[in-house]
């Protein structure tokens, strides 16, 4: 069975990741994208936001529905999101608390009255991983062999103080979420809790709890199982660190099966997102004819959110869309 790698970040930041687990991070991120990160420093945000997504979820339907998101504004309460034209089983809560907030007045995060704790709790979580994002990502960049020059050079444009990174709260109750009486108006249930797929930004920090379900699809081993582990974060990479490094990262397709505990699933991840005006293409493999063409982040992420509320006939924008012929 493949392993997914754990990499501590403490060591890196005392002076660089030791031999064999640079080589186990580069490995993991050439063939399935995933990593698990110890000794982050996050321990305190991490128990509050669980704690907040927990009282969130647990409240009466019509409370979270007052806070609900649409195409005009993504920020909010969902329950019936699509994954690859396949609704998922599923409540989120997507929220900004940071970064690139959008001039459009209609595009802020619907905070609930109640619980009181939850938007300090998110807002600090927000604040916490967006630093520590940042060291992560210089972590793998480091760990890839790249010079402080590139890495520098990555980090200014392609993020800088305007990244557009979100977060979001998932619950995977173990019965469908949306009301019996509304089903015939939206997308059947798919056979998965999340469909296949890949996430849009640079990396993502993945918080789950002890209900596993994950997997990861490895180009070696197939469908992986990404374990829950007691005070490690998930790691996984994103479309555009693949195409950022030629192909040589692999932007980590995964999944989480049929939940069957009863008391549900609750996972966080923090989406590492570039600044709304990045370009994106493979300027981390100079030495290599590209890929990829240039294209913006802004377009990329635009066409990737069009089948989130519904099933437009066509899967959304891939990276392949951008593959040089």
């Amino acid at each position: 069975m493949q392993n997914i790698p754990v990499i501590d970040l403490q060591a890196f930041r005392e002076g660089g990741l030791p031999a064999i687990d640079q080589d186990a991070l580069v490995e993991a991120c050439e063939d399935h994208g995933f990593f698990l990160l110890t000794n982050h420093g996050c321990d305190a945000q991490i128990s509050r936001v669980f704690e907040a997504a927990a009282e969130f979820f647990a409240m009466p339907r019509e409370q979270k529905t007052a806070v609900y998101r649409d195409a005009e504004n993504p920020l909010g309460y969902y329950d019936r999101e699509l994954t690859k034209q396949r609704r998922d089983q599923k409540e989120v809560f997507d929220f900004k608390a940071g970064g690139h907030i959008s001039r459009n007045p209609l595009r802020h995060t619907r905070w609930p009255d109640q619980p009181e704790s939850f938007r300090p709790a998110l807002t600090d979580f927000f604040a916490a991983f967006t630093d520590l994002s940042e060291s992560t990502m210089r972590m793998v960049l480091a760990g890839l062999g790249l010079p402080e020059s590139a890495v520098e050079t990555t980090m200014d444009q392609g993020f800088g103080a305007a990244h557009t990174s979100a977060a979001r709260l998932n619950f995977y109750p173990a019965k469908d979420p949306v009301p019996a009486q509304e089903r015939d108006s939206v997308t059947p249930l798919g056979d998965m809790a999340l469909h296949h797929h890949t996430d849009p930004g640079a990396i993502t920090l993945l918080l789950q709890d002890n209900a596993g379900g994950l997997q990861a699809l490895s180009r070696a081993h197939g469908w992986i199982d990404v374990p829950p582990v007691d005070g490690a974060i998930v790691v996984n990479i994103g479309d555009i660190l693949q195409v950022w490094t030629n192909d040589r990262c692999t932007a980590g397709v995964h999944r989480v099966v049929p939940v069957t505990n009863p008391s549900g699933r609750f996972s966080i991840p923090f989406f590492y997102q570039p600044k709304v005006d990045a370009l994106v293409e493979p300027w981390l493999a100079v030495a290599e004819a590209p890929h990829y063409r240039a294209f913006s982040w802004q377009e990329y992420i635009r066409g990737r959110v069009t089948d989130n509320y519904s099933d437009i006939g066509e899967e959304d924008i891939q990276i392949d869309r951008y593959k040089v012929a």
